[in-house]
């Protein structure tokens, strides 16, 4: 049942982000991601929203976790993962281990992209 509801959520996420994007680039354009900023902006808002909602103030199911934040979210940005663990890392004073993770997030996530795009045009020769 776990993995239905994490499978459910994601297929909803994931084209939540499709639709929401794709609607953002056509009113923006395309010369700046304005629909990947806002998709990771508003799943960040969200993830904090119903992380709070659904272990600190009600006793909810953890099937709504899984829907919800692992499924809906996972499939809509992990973005929103990573700046919520970063921000928990910093409320429990460990400054050092958050800012290691969003260097390393960012940076060794970079450098990653940039492995996998030179391994595919060399690759692709």
């Amino acid at each position: 049942m776990e993995y239905l509801l994490v499978g459910a959520g994601g297929f909803l996420g994931a084209n939540a982000r499709y639709v929401l994007a794709n609607w953002v680039t056509a009113r923006l354009g395309a010369d700046f991601p304005y629909g990947t900023l806002l998709v990771n902006v508003t799943g960040s808002l969200a993830i904090g929203v119903l992380l709070v909602l659904l272990t600190d103030r009600l006793a909810a199911d953890p099937a709504w976790r899984l829907l919800l934040v692992v499924g809906f979210l996972g499939g809509y940005t992990t973005f929103s993962s990573y700046t919520f663990e970063a921000l928990v890392l910093a409320e429990a004073g460990q400054w050092v281990r958050a800012t290691w993770y969003v260097l390393g997030s960012n940076v060794v996530g970079l450098l990653a992209a940039y492995a996998g795009m030179v391994l595919a045009r060399t690759f692709g020769r």
